[in-house]
């Protein structure tokens, strides 16, 4: 009677807590796509699963937030028939789109950012500790795109990841895909959405008012920009030849210019300055992830497993060796940031100082630091990274290496 006993206390603080109140909350908000009614109905709870919960629907409300915007403003990408863009946010049609300004644009950008700050502290919070778990069905967060009030059909988390695997892709045909999400996820989401915020500050450190002018009819062909009217539907056939005839071809054109538009002032330094200092952030809590990770002994549904775990997707499986040399990895890039390894460039004997840009950068030409004039300022005398900087991740990952990049976050 008392090894049974003994057995079933060591079952039990093995497991998971169970979902409580607040992941029931959350659940249901997510399910219905009324994010910012669960923001409001978790209100101030201090628990770390609504906390977690409450991350989780300030996430997704940031992401509906820049979706509306998209659709307010008739976001459909068109790079030609052999040139397209997968739109990882599956904004419905607008029949009626406003006229878009490079304001405007900022603006959506802007709000994006502070949302998902928002979120980041939050998910920072609930990933400290807790021992809770909550069971959520991706397949089945609904998302408000177009503002009207309702999760419609193919507004969903569903539809964003069929959008970018492809229509044939295996998630647009699940009907369920369901994690066990706990703190460890808390805090890989919140590395999440300082990546999204990070990428929005990098463009609004600059003035990219030029690229927006030439080029972003590409992305809002009926918000009233320069050229939209120049690539509304198919031009009809000529008899002869015609350079430049079709609309591939007049797309292929206006990458060509998006490239010779990204010529920047840097006009917010401190946006720049705390993009490398997002970047630092992200390592820290990949780091503060893999802690939380190797500390778990279940194994229910993991998004990102340890190496004595299985992942719901794939079945896939991590290894110990995959774990350090990620963490390995992570010791590489801060050196990278803080200035301490230098990145290779191919004018130069000498390495480009990553943290020097950000921290003093006047502008951004993309043409110009490749070429290597603009980089003059950032070559510096110093140890270069080169392949022996990444041979871990290399051999651990092979080739392989940016899918799990994308995983491990």
């Amino acid at each position: 009677m008392l090894r049974l006993t003994i057995a079933i206390m060591a079952t039990a603080l093995s497991l998971p807590a169970l979902a409580g109140e607040g992941a029931d909350i959350t659940l249901r908000h997510l399910d219905a796509g009324t994010a910012e009614a669960g923001i409001a109905e978790l209100g101030d709870r201090s628990d770390a699963e609504s906390r977690f919960g409450k991350g989780m629907l300030q996430f997704t409300s940031a992401i509906e937030h820049l979706g509306q915007g998209l659709y307010r403003y008739g976001f459909a990408p068109n790079w030609g028939a052999n040139v397209r863009s997968q739109m990882l946010i599956p904004v419905p049609v607008n029949p009626s789109p406003e006229p878009l300004d490079y304001g405007k644009l900022r603006a959506l950008f802007e709000a994006l950012v502070t949302e998902m700050d928002v979120a980041q502290k939050i998910l920072r919070e609930a990933g400290v500790a807790g021992d809770y778990v909550v069971p959520l069905d991706v397949m089945k967060v609904g998302l408000d795109l177009d503002g009207d009030g309702v999760s419609a059909p193919g507004e969903n988390i569903g539809a964003v990841m069929g959008a970018a695997m492809g229509a044939g892709g295996r998630a647009a045909e699940m009907q369920s895909l369901t994690f066990g999400l706990d703190r460890a996820d808390a805090i890989w989401l919140a590395g999440y959405a300082n990546i999204v915020a990070m990428q929005a500050d990098f463009l609004l450190a600059h003035d990219f008012h030029e690229l927006f002018e030439a080029t972003f009819h590409r992305l809002f062909p009926s918000a009233g920009l320069p050229l939209a009217a120049h690539i509304k539907g198919q031009r009809p056939a000529k008899a002869g030849y015609e350079l430049f005839d079709s609309d591939t071809e007049i797309a292929i054109l206006d990458l060509v210019a998006a490239i010779h538009t990204i010529d920047w002032p840097v006009v917010e330094p401190d946006r720049l300055r705390r993009v490398r200092e997002r970047l630092l952030t992200l390592t820290a809590l990949s780091r503060q992830n893999w802690a939380a990770i190797m500390a778990e002994t279940d194994n229910d549904r993991e998004l990102l497993p340890n190496s004595s775990q299985q992942a719901v997707v794939g079945r896939a499986t991590v290894t110990a060796e995959q774990i350090e040399a990620w963490q390995s990895t992570l010791d590489t890039v801060d050196q990278i940031l803080d200035g301490k390894l230098l990145l290779p460039h191919w004018r130069f004997d000498k390495g480009f100082d990553v943290r020097t840009y950000f921290e003093t950068a006047t502008q951004t030409d993309l043409v110009m630091l490749v070429t290597g004039y603009d980089a003059l300022p950032f070559i510096k005398d110093g140890p270069i990274a080169n392949e022996d900087s990444f041979r871990a991740l290399n051999l651990a990952f092979g080739g392989n290496w940016p899918g799990y990049a994308l995983w491990f976050n």
